[in-house]
């Protein structure tokens, strides 16, 4: 009986802290791109790795958008044994505090990663499909608003558009 109201509790706190954060993102005239950071970690050979993040994040930058990255509340632990809060990944990955979010315990990254990303117009870096969320987010079903990924020989690949509208398989 406890567990669905404090369920519902966690997701509008949740949904009020990504408009916060989402105000403030879309304070300048901004491309954006939202990494799914707990699912791009693993993109270089299954093991949870930051590097791989870092580097997303680096070449979208160097795209000229602008990332924001969302963690589950558990990737400190994967990739440290411990948590990690926003600032800790924002200093490794070198990007303002503001720009990362490891969404509280107990709560899925999917709806925050959704709702900044509709919130900003921006797309998603992932390789989820979402499909527990199309129904709330049917714009996961337009084409390019997930950009895929991975490694190719070693090498980081990304079906990121470019900001004049053509796709960079990079």
């Amino acid at each position: 009986m406890v567990t669905a109201p404090c369920l519902l509790a966690s997701v509008v706190l949740l949904i009020c802290a990504i408009a916060r954060r989402a105000k403030h993102w879309k304070a300048s005239s901004t491309r954006w791109i939202i990494v799914d950071g707990s699912n791009v970690m693993h993109w270089c050979d299954g093991s949870p790795q930051i590097e791989t993040v870092k580097e997303t994040v680096n070449q979208i930058s160097g795209l000229g958008y602008t990332p924001g990255v969302v963690f589950d509340a558990n990737a400190g632990y994967l990739l440290s044994g411990r948590y990690q809060h926003n600032g800790a990944f924002a200093k490794f990955l070198g990007i303002p505090e503001e720009r990362v979010m490891v969404v509280p315990k107990g709560t899925p990254a999917d709806p925050a990663i959704l709702a900044a990303a509709r919130d900003l117009g921006a797309q998603i870096v992932t390789n989820d499909r979402f499909r527990d969320w199309a129904d709330q987010y049917p714009e996961v079903h337009r084409p390019g608003y997930l950009i895929r990924g991975g490694y190719r020989s070693g090498e980081l690949w990304l079906d990121v558009p470019d900001p004049a509208g053509s796709v960079n398989k990079t």
